[in-house]
């Protein structure tokens, strides 16, 4: 049974919503699919719709993902540019030791 909308997560709970949440924001993020995406769509990629849909919630309530009226997905400008920072800073020619 799911937590009280006022209690905390237990921390597998937790865990597992911030995995989701992981996933999704990369599916948003992926090379050449900077999108939007329908929720439905994005359900039925990650395999487990409700899964999907509160990871959807918690990116869009965290300001990561932008929800449309028509039901349409995409990430925020803010997320962009945080993955566009790590992976320069993932990058060898890029880190600052290297420089």
């Amino acid at each position: 049974m799911p937590p009280m909308p006022d209690e905390q997560p237990t921390p597998d709970r937790a865990a597992e919503e911030a995995r989701d949440d992981w996933l999704i924001l990369d599916l948003l993020l992926e090379e050449g699919t900077h999108r939007p995406w329908a929720s439905a769509e994005i359900a039925r990629e990650y395999g487990h719709e409700l899964n999907a849909i509160d990871a959807i919630d918690r990116l869009h309530g965290a300001g990561l993902a932008h929800k449309t009226s028509d039901g349409f997905v995409f990430a925020t400008r803010a997320a962009v540019r945080y993955h566009e920072i790590v992976d320069q800073a993932s990058s060898p020619r890029t880190s600052p030791a290297s420089a």
